[in-house]
């Protein structure tokens, strides 16, 4: 090749490296961010050998998180991760296919995605009254790096306002949780887990300060937002109940836990000794008012659900089969003289003698205690 030509040629490769470096450096930065995002994310959606991901249902995932990227993009950053990463591809058939080796060493990557991050968000702003607090707190970075992501994804991904969009309304009265001691949370847990005993110092409702209590530890039970400690005191082998924020100290002993035969936390959990009383199934039959019924239509009760007309205008007739739990029978008192029960017989005269209660309460003056 003569001189000259290869002159040419040098320069012509010298303007395109140097065209291409201006580019680089004048590329914003969120789009590098992007890249990193994008990358990052699927590194963690490609699985190990034997098991497989095509390109195709990458960029499917990568859409569901906001990234609008192309086929072609997500082929070019799998050849690029495969160059530092340990991948390979199955390119016996197409479509190809992508894995970690079989060989790789496991690892977390520390990034989320802006979907992962909105997800957090909206279940901390309308879970956060429901959480018991030891456990809010325990969520608490995590909460604070979706925060993050999305305010660093704020203009460059559709997702990041999402949560300024949806807004969720609670079906009942919502309870602060009660702040609960850390490091006796942490001792009941330990002693869970190591069957261990526990010795506590208790704040109950009847005394005046906190007392002593030598404690076999058999489960925890949430009830709402509080949270109770299921045990056994010293010798005895009656269930008790210790709302964990009102445990004042609690201190693991190294001696095995004395269990109760034939015990099952989820049983006794829903035999009403929590207020949530189950007495197993029963056939409803009920009386509603038009108006009352109508969200039956769209979420109804039970697969067996049956609604028709009664015979007084504007009242329908339900049959279904539910549960007769504590739950179900404050649902029906809630809706005052718009609901009748009809069947079964034992469970109209419960609703008949609180609603007579309540009637004999209310025919009386009001009177103020204080005065």
């Amino acid at each position: 090749m003569k001189p000259q030509a290869i002159a040419a040629g040098k320069a012509r490769i010298e303007l395109q490296s140097q065209a291409f470096i201006a580019q680089a450096w004048t590329q914003p930065m969120a789009t590098y961010q992007d890249t990193l995002n994008r990358q990052w994310l699927m590194l963690q959606c490609i699985p190990r050998q034997p098991q497989k991901i095509d390109a195709r249902s990458l960029v499917e995932r990568l859409h569901a998180e906001g990234h609008a990227v192309t086929k072609r993009t997500v082929e070019r950053d799998l050849a690029a991760l495969a160059a530092s990463f340990p991948l390979v591809v199955d390119n016996r058939s197409k479509p190809f296919g992508w894995s970690w080796t079989r060989e790789a060493r496991s690892f977390s990557l520390p990034g989320m995605s802006p979907l992962q991050a909105l997800v957090l968000t909206l279940a901390h702003a309308n879970l956060d009254a429901l959480l018991p607090a030891h456990l809010s707190s325990a969520l608490s970075p995590y909460f604070q790096q979706a925060r993050s992501v999305l305010q660093q994804a704020t203009g460059t991904n559709a997702l990041a306002d999402w949560s300024d969009k949806v807004a969720v309304v609670e079906p009942t009265q919502p309870l602060l949780a009660p702040p609960i001691q850390e490091a006796a949370i942490a001792a009941v847990h330990e002693a869970l887990l190591g069957n261990r005993q526990l010795k506590l110092r208790y704040h109950s409702r009847s005394a005046g300060g906190p007392m002593p209590y030598r404690v076999h530890p058999l489960g925890v039970v949430y009830r709402g937002t509080i949270g109770y400690l299921v045990g056994t005191i010293d010798d005895y082998t009656d269930p008790r109940q210790f709302a964990l924020h009102r445990i004042a100290q609690a201190e693991v002993v190294d001696e095995a836990v004395c269990t109760i035969e034939g015990f099952v936390l989820g049983d006794y959990a829903h035999s009403g000794a929590f207020g949530f009383m189950d007495n197993g199934p029963i056939k409803l039959v009920l009386r509603m008012e038009v108006p009352a019924a109508q969200h039956l239509h769209e979420t109804p009760l039970s697969e067996d659900q049956l609604i028709e007309l009664d015979l007084e205008p504007g009242w329908v007739r339900i049959a279904a089969t539910v549960r007769d739990t504590s739950q179900l029978r404050w649902w029906l008192l809630g809706f005052g003289d718009q609901v009748e029960v009809m069947e079964p017989l034992p469970f109209r005269r419960f609703i008949n003698d609180i609603v007579a209660s309540a009637v004999n309460l209310y025919d009386k003056p009001a009177i103020d205690a204080r005065s």
